[in-house]
């Protein structure tokens, strides 16, 4: 009565089966690195990122709580029409320092 005597060690679904069940152990803990990466940018309240920076197709993504908002580069360089307000000096340590221009009468 030899099949009786089967091994269950025999059986190749059995490896089939412990390689499944590794493969979800493995997902199941890179969804929870992934999830508790700080990086990530739904886990803050508010988030500003920077796609493709300089380029002319740079894109800025701002969340402020569930609220997304998108601002696309056109690539084209603006104009402003401020006026000085002041100079800024960097000193040997590194600090910047602001000095305010006195306001024209």
């Amino acid at each position: 009565m030899r099949f009786l005597e089967h091994d269950e060690a025999d059986d190749p679904i059995l490896s089939v089966v412990n390689l499944i069940d590794l493969f979800l152990v493995v997902i199941g803990i890179l969804m929870i690195v992934i999830v508790r990466n700080p990086l990530n940018p739904f886990s803050e309240d508010r988030v500003v990122v920077v796609e493709n920076p300089g380029a002319e197709n740079m894109r800025i993504t701002v969340k402020e709580g569930q609220e997304l908002t998108q601002y696309e580069s056109t690539g084209e360089i603006g104009e402003g029409g401020g006026v000085r307000a002041g100079v800024t000096y960097r000193l040997a340590d590194g600090r910047m320092v602001y000095v305010p221009e006195a306001a024209a009468p």
